[in-house]
């Protein structure tokens, strides 16, 4: 199969398609193909407005989260979490997602502000800004002793080719995933979604040359969105000549899980001599959350509290 598409991005003259976000789940070819479509304008436009992102992070990130939602609905128990991170030589620098098993996603890349002239093709060049050296990696933490990690070379920087990579080598799936982010004039999301195609053991040679022809000659993901489709009508227009099953609609969003409870757990992690040290220098601290940038305050009375 071939290792992977992206959705194009591109500036949109509209504000885009009002859809809540939303995951569908699928079986196709008499089960030799499981799918997910995903539809994540909203908590994609969220991610833009808590980091004040430029267009291309936002397309960076916004790929990284629709694929994490998509992936999150793997995982095989409620309290499984998974994470996604990718660092290239690119100026974006390390791009961090989370989901719980419920798509409850949240990240951050490390420089937001990133502006880079438009590739060849007039699209945002995400390749360049994530850099084409480098590492992704698929962290599930299963509640076991140890989590289990996956770790493969980026193989273009543009995201859904290497997330394609990483199912191939490191989880042994042939995979198609497709992301797009597509980005108003004035750097608002106008449409974000993807999808991904597995072939399950046992798929013959015929429905894997029907992927690939479909995959091929299909819309791009975000002109597939902008022009009304839903991740069901997404699914329908690559699988439905191979009896495609929706077996549900599964909600996605952008959602932050620090507190002032976890931030007290964080400070405790450093020891009490960091501690103390604040305290003694800096009177104080303040932690900034970097998923939500929520801040929060300690007193000096507080920090030496905490070390008892």
């Amino acid at each position: 199969m071939r290792p992977g598409l992206n959705g194009s991005e591109e500036y949109y003259d509209d504000k885009g398609v009002d859809m809540e976000d939303h995951i569908v789940r699928a079986t196709a070819a008499e089960g030799y193909v499981r799918a997910f479509a995903a539809v994540t304008t909203n908590l994609v436009q969220e991610a833009h407005t808590i980091h004040d992102s430029s267009g291309v992070a936002t397309v960076a990130l916004g790929r990284t989260l629709t694929a994490a939602a998509m992936m999150a609905r793997m995982l095989k128990n409620d309290k499984d979490v998974m994470t996604v991170q990718i660092r290239g030589d690119g100026p974006l620098g390390l791009i961090v997602v989370v989901s719980d098993a419920f798509s409850n996603v949240r990240g951050y890349v490390h420089n937001p502000k990133v502006y880079l002239p438009l590739n060849s093709a007039g699209k945002f060049d995400v390749a360049a800004a994530v850099g084409r050296n480098g590492y992704l990696n698929v962290i599930r933490d299963m509640g076991l002793r140890e989590p289990y990690i996956g770790y493969v070379d980026l193989v273009s920087g543009e995201i859904g080719q290497d997330l394609a990579y990483y199912f191939a080598h490191s989880e042994q799936v042939p995979t198609v995933v497709a992301v797009g982010v597509l980005v108003n004039p004035d750097e608002s999301v106008a449409a974000a979604g993807g999808y991904i195609i597995q072939l399950m053991p046992g798929a013959d040679k015929e429905i894997i040359e029907y992927l690939e022809e479909k995959v091929l000659l299909s819309d791009s993901i975000t002109y597939m969105l902008s022009n009304g489709m839903d991740a069901s009508d997404v699914l329908e227009s690559l699988l439905g000549e191979k009896g495609l099953s929706i077996t549900d609609r599964l909600p996605c969003r952008y959602q932050c899980t620090c507190g002032r409870d976890r931030m007290e757990r964080n400070l405790i992690s450093l020891g009490a001599e960091e501690i103390e040290k604040m305290a003694d220098e800096q009177h104080g601290a303040e932690l900034q959350c970097h998923f939500c940038n929520a801040r929060y305050h300690f007193t000096e009375e507080e920090l030496r509290a905490l070390i008892g």
